[in-house]
């Protein structure tokens, strides 16, 4: 890989959120716009892959091959970043062919897919699963699904130094937490290692528990030997991953509305709404200030708006 990750280290806005039920709660929320750091390669996904991008390089690869489904912002981000600093990309997809506005993208980028049905891609975890690949592919370097890992995690820990960097801009001396969206657990991860207990870090999970996010965070966390990690997860998924209910979707127009700020129904709105919950709950005393992270994703509304 000629192009080495480290040339490129955008950097987040960092914005006061304004609504009128953190107003009322006396809670103050800034907003570390990850959506708006490139119109392509946006939100939390290019700090997920620094970590492997590094590895591919100091591995002589030329380029990526990794896992996502046909709407997914991981596999999105990455191919562009493969298009724009030329590497190669390939996807392995979950399910069948079929075109969504992403897949097209993907196509449009220079990615190779591959669709694995859903029983192959289960098997995503099993101990053999990258073989066949690394076979097919020598020149690739696997990247695991979403960009995880204590790899992906650890790329995630600089968006603290950005946050502290912007805090006076807000007129803030410090904050008190974290807030964010969860799929997979790795950004979470990466603010629970760069914190290391000094400030809490709140996962609103946009997954059921089934799909593992704790057993990932705590995973991450022990590798990177942290003892005392501060971090808790909280139920947003509304029923199930990319569930949504006229309430969600009544929030997230009046949210846009009322703050300008474009959320998407699977990760920020569900996050977003599930803050509220909990600020009007009285979770958080009058003065706390916390960090949203705002992951991006936008991207993959296009498809949900195209579903019937």
């Amino acid at each position: 890989m000629l192009f080495s990750p480290n040339d490129w280290l955008p950097q987040a806005p960092l914005e006061p959120l304004s609504l009128d039920w953190l107003t009322t709660a006396h809670v103050e929320v800034a907003l570390l716009r990850l959506d708006q750091i490139d119109p392509l390669i946006s939100g939390n996904k290019w700090f997920k892959l620094i970590e492997h991008l590094n590895v591919a390089e100091q591995s002589g690869a030329k380029g990526i091959i990794s896992l996502g489904g046909a709407h997914s912002n991981h596999l999105h981000a990455l191919a562009a970043a493969g298009k724009r600093f030329g590497f190669s990309t390939v996807g392995l997809l979950r399910g069948h062919s079929q075109e969504t506005p992403t897949v097209k993208d993907l196509q449009a980028f220079g990615m190779q897919l591959h669709w694995l049905g859903y029983g192959g891609y289960r098997a995503r975890h099993e101990a053999g699963f990258w073989l066949p690949w690394k076979a097919r592919y020598p020149d690739l370097h696997p990247v695991p699904e979403g960009g995880g890992g204590l790899l992906g995690a650890r790329g995630c820990m600089p968006l603290k130094d950005q946050v502290c960097e912007h805090l006076s801009g807000l007129g803030w001396s410090d904050y008190d937490g974290w807030w964010l969206a969860c799929g997979t657990g790795t950004t979470l991860a990466g603010l629970v290692l760069a914190e290391a207990g000094e400030r809490p870090v709140y996962g609103a999970l946009a997954v059921p528990d089934d799909h593992g996010v704790a057993q990932q965070v705590d995973s991450i966390v022990t590798q990177a030997g942290l003892s005392d990690p501060a971090y808790e997860l909280i139920d947003a998924c509304r029923g199930g991953f990319a569930k949504v209910d006229p309430r969600l979707l009544e929030f997230i127009e009046q949210a846009e509305s009322a703050s300008g700020v474009p959320l998407e129904p699977l990760y920020t709105g569900k996050a977003l709404l599930a803050l509220r919950q909990q600020v009007e709950a009285g979770r958080f005393k009058k003065g706390t200030r916390l960090i949203f992270v705002h992951t991006g994703g936008l991207q993959g509304r296009r498809g949900f708006n195209a579903q019937p």
